[in-house]
């Protein structure tokens, strides 16, 4: 228990007096080096202030009410006081004045209680500075937090002045043995977390940041995508069923325009412009950057669009994860040995029909609508490479 004496002090604000001539009575908190000033809430005749005495005179009935109420408001803080000492936590000012307002003391919020917070008041900015699937995200981590929390300390929470480099240690642990998430995952969650209790770093509710030390696992992907013959194969295979070949239609829009799944949904007439080269240009907003992305239609993309041009939408309507499973039916039949799903599509704009057509990086990046190049660049250095050494080897047959 700390032998930090607490310093009370009531004191007026002369300059700011009111049309009666009555100054506000402050009360000014100092422990342990730090000060905080707050407003009583009473206001009094300055010449009747004694600042020594700590006290109003002369004896009349305002002034004895004010006495009375200041002797209230220093036995609650002092109460305040001795709450905190009990409980053998660090302590500011700032704290014995929270508990005095009946408030939890900032290092006393737990880890779960702050992060409910920080989603509270991001909900309300949705639709004005995050995107709903955005908040969804770090509500996930919110329940696999409580999770952990409960397995490793069998607990509803621990206090946020607690986190340290061990917590996020064993928490990745927890999320990769308990909830079996593949280390990309584990990568995204932590990242988010991060940012939480970033945030509370700021905000002087933890000492030190406890992510300092910690570096996430770095994760080799593969890139699937269809090569060249498995393009033209799934492009030219006939379908009896009108399912699979409407599914086949829109993926195939997608390996010539590199659409993710909501923009191909939400695809409209209206997204499609005459640019001033005069082609045809898909121009809308990326749902998952909400950066602009201008793709120009290439002829085969053109040709599908064509071909559902009487439907009331610009393509079929289907849920993405009808289309992701009809999607692998149409790979197991055609004899595609790969896990095929929309966002394939995707790749394969970016490597078979843009990289390996020698289309820049930095446009292959505009083109899907990165928002960085260097997340294009990190994606898809290994198909450059690729296409360097094929360059390469041309390059010393010729020179033979």
């Amino acid at each position: 228990m700390t032998t930090q004496s607490l310093k009370i002090l009531f004191v007026i604000s002369a300059t700011r007096k009111n049309k009666k001539g009555l100054v506000p009575l402050v009360c000014r908190l100092t422990y342990l080096g730090s000060r905080k000033p707050f407003a009583t809430g009473l206001f009094i005749n300055p010449k009747h202030w004694y600042s020594k005495l700590q006290t109003a005179k002369p004896p009349n009935e305002e002034n004895t009410f004010i006495n009375t109420e200041l002797s209230l408001i220093k036995n609650k803080i002092n109460q305040a006081f001795l709450i905190l000492q009990v409980q053998g936590n660090a302590f500011t000012a700032d704290d014995i004045f929270n508990q005095y307002k009946g408030k939890t003391a900032r290092k006393n919020i737990g880890i779960v209680s702050y992060y409910t917070d920080y989603l509270d008041k991001h909900q309300k900015l949705i639709g004005i500075e995050i995107k709903q699937i955005t908040w969804n995200k770090f509500s996930y981590i919110q329940t696999d937090l409580k999770d952990f929390i409960k397995s490793k300390f069998l607990k509803n929470d621990i206090l946020l002045k607690d986190l340290d480099y061990s917590f996020i240690v064993e928490f990745e642990y927890y999320l990769k043995t308990k909830k079996l998430q593949k280390q990309v995952t584990i990568n995204k969650a932590l990242q988010r977390f991060k940012k939480v209790v970033k945030t509370a770093v700021v905000g002087k509710l933890i000492d030190s940041f406890p992510f300092v030390e910690h570096k996430a696992k770095r994760v080799v992907t593969n890139i699937v995508y269809l090569t060249t013959e498995e393009l033209e194969k799934l492009e030219n295979h006939p379908f009896s069923q009108i399912r699979l070949e409407q599914v086949r239609d829109m993926f195939v829009f997608c390996c010539y325009t590199g659409l993710a799944y909501n923009e191909m949904a939400k695809l409209e007439s209206k997204h499609i412009e005459t640019g001033f080269d005069g082609m045809k240009w898909i121009k809308m907003i990326r749902d998952k950057t909400s950066k602009e992305i201008s793709v120009p239609l290439l002829p085969k993309a053109i040709s599908i669009l064509q071909k559902y041009q009487e439907h009331q939408s610009m393509l079929p309507v289907i849920s993405n994860q009808k289309f992701n499973s009809y999607i692998k039916e149409i790979g197991e039949i055609i004899g595609i040995e790969k896990k095929l799903t929309h966002h394939t599509a995707r790749k394969t704009f970016a490597t078979t029909v843009l990289l390996y057509n020698d289309v820049p990086m930095e446009i292959v990046s505009e083109l899907l609508g990165h928002s960085k190049l260097s997340t294009t660049q990190e994606h898809y250095a290994k198909v450059v490479q690729k296409k360097v050494s094929e360059h390469m080897s041309l390059l010393q047959k010729k020179l033979k």
